[in-house]
């Protein structure tokens, strides 16, 4: 089985013994991101698992995906309590890794679809949702536990599949200037180039000095707009370096 979906069954398990306890209050109280509450998040993973199904089902059936399928579905949501957001959202979660579980090594490898610019088959799908779910997972854990960080193996994971996020999230900072980030647990180099119109992200080669070394699960968040000064962990290089990077890395 793909790794990745071994992972996103335990990350998805594991989401589910987070919220199952939490009252309503609870799913109410905000999550790490500002604008949504624990629930909200909850009906993102959610309904992202039905539009990502949807998707999986026509892909592998060869009909168009419909273009007003997701609105629909996210107006649906948005209708939703904060307790059906929950009780549904782990519902329809688990219904997706379930059915990815089904596929066989050939719908994985002749499934394609789309996202942007870029076209995955159903591995690179699943690594997509694996990515989703991690985070999304952590914007609640970290509401429940502030010292929360992300799992090991899904970090393990995620830290080489931060290519497409960090294309998509990046804004230009104004400087021109090349930056090497070392992370450890596990180790890896990354190049990130600063221009003032443009940010690129790819993976080093090790023989530059790092100019910022730091965890591998946060240097993902990073990139992913999570790696605020409050759930920043000990790191080695210039505070204001890391500081410009999350200036870079806004999130989404």
């Amino acid at each position: 089985m793909d790794a990745r979906l071994q992972e996103l069954r335990r990350s998805s398990d594991h989401l589910r013994t987070l919220v199952t306890p939490l009252d309503d209050a609870a799913l109410e109280a905000q999550a790490y991101p500002t604008e949504w509450s624990i629930a909200q998040v909850l009906s993102h993973i959610g309904s992202g698992a039905v539009i990502m199904q949807r998707r999986l089902d026509d892909g592998l059936a060869g009909r168009p995906f419909p273009d007003d399928f997701a609105p629909g579905v996210w107006e649906t949501w948005n209708a939703k309590s904060a307790r059906a957001m929950a009780d549904d959202a782990l519902i329809s979660d688990a219904a997706l890794v379930e059915r990815l579980e089904g596929l066989s090594e050939d719908d994985l490898a002749g499934f394609r679809f789309r996202l942007g610019p870029r076209e995955f088959d159903g591995h690179g799908m699943i690594g997509l949702r694996l990515n989703e779910h991690t985070f999304h997972t952590w914007d609640v854990e970290v509401a429940l536990d502030p010292v929360a960080t992300l799992a090991p193996g899904a970090t393990m994971l995620v830290i080489d599949n931060l290519g497409f996020a960090a294309t998509f999230s990046a804004r230009p900072t104004g400087s021109d200037r090349t930056v090497t980030v070392r992370t450890v647990d596990p180790e890896r180099t990354f190049t990130i180039t600063l221009t003032p119109d443009a940010v690129t992200f790819a993976p080093g080669n090790g023989a530059a000095e790092p100019d910022l070394t730091l965890p591998a699960e946060a240097f993902a968040r990073l990139v992913y707009g999570r790696l605020d000064r409050d759930h920043t962990p000990a790191f080695e290089g210039d505070p204001d370096l890391l500081a410009e990077l999350r200036t870079a890395y806004p999130g989404f």
